[in-house]
């Protein structure tokens, strides 16, 4: 069973920068797409970032330039840099896993975490 653990989630200034990681386990193979989303009250759940073993990383255009996605396969662990942050980027973020789609639909993920909270301040 698949089990998607997320953590550093923390309240910051605008302009600050966060990191999140996503510990992983419970799955074999590599052939995974590993992915980042949020949502904040009152809004629908928004794709952030997603990165495959076969595919290079894609970016929310929200986030492009500010946000980097990385995985450490040795740790099964998926990471997400959060620079310049902003207050419209405060949501509850969740990392979500897939087999293979390269992707940042929510309908192509069935794995996903109980999430971590991002609040930036103006």
């Amino acid at each position: 069973q698949v089990h998607l653990a997320e953590s550093g989630g923390d309240s910051v200034e605008a302009g600050g920068s966060l990191r999140l990681s996503c510990a992983a386990s419970g799955y074999s193979g590599r052939r995974i797409c590993l992915a980042w989303f949020r949502q904040a009250p009152g809004k629908e759940r928004e794709g952030v970032a997603v990165i495959c073993m076969s595919a290079g990383p894609l970016y929310a255009d929200s986030v492009r330039g500010r946000f980097t996605i990385s995985r450490d396969n040795a740790k099964n662990t998926l990471y997400l840099q959060m620079n310049s942050l902003k207050p419209e980027d405060t949501a509850m973020y969740h990392c979500a896993m897939n087999w293979g789609i390269a992707t940042l639909e929510d309908y192509a993920y069935n794995n996903w975490g109980p999430g971590t909270q991002v609040t930036v301040s103006s």
